[in-house]
């Protein structure tokens, strides 16, 4: 019989598969300071300095079955995808959980809350980046409800 694994389990598992080696509980210093950066910009809502903080060849990964579902290569084709996103969806971030810094990769675990008016709801999201000159380079999203993503992001059928 397989194993059921619940959603939020397997996104720990995720964020727990970058996190440091056990003898390197730091990871790289500027993993982690790039996403402290990005964190405090992003909390602030300080658009200038979001922006700043992503490198020229970001590239962005969305999962599910939806219209921006794909690999957004660029900063502008990433931010106009992100920007179609929080429009689409109502994207208001809650917290950032938590920070994570390996050798190679950086998480940064968010709480957002996401649809418009009554049906807005709030969910775990974990943010998968490559840092390249100090810069966000790449990020991978995964999320803990993909299909609630699906629904805001696809035009109702008609």
């Amino acid at each position: 019989m397989p194993v059921m694994i619940d959603r939020r389990d397997a996104l720990a598992m995720l964020a727990a598969s970058v996190a440091p080696a056990e003898t390197d509980r730091q990871g790289d210093p500027g993993i982690r300071a790039a996403l402290e950066r990005y964190a405090t910009a992003w909390l602030a809502n300080d658009l200038p300095a979001i922006v700043a903080c992503y490198h020229d060849r970001f590239t962005l990964h969305y999962f599910g079955s939806n219209p921006l579902s794909g690999v957004h290569v660029g900063k502008r084709a990433a931010l106009t995808t992100l920007a179609e996103f929080g429009r689409l969806t109502g994207r208001q971030l809650l917290g950032v959980v938590d920070i994570m810094a390996g050798a190679t990769r950086g998480v940064i675990l968010a709480r957002e809350r996401l649809g418009h008016g009554g049906d807005a709801r709030d969910v775990d999201r974990v943010l998968v980046y490559r840092i390249e000159d100090g810069l966000l380079a790449e990020c991978w999203v995964h999320d803990a409800d993909q299909a609630l993503i699906d629904r805001l992001l696809t035009p109702p059928a008609g």
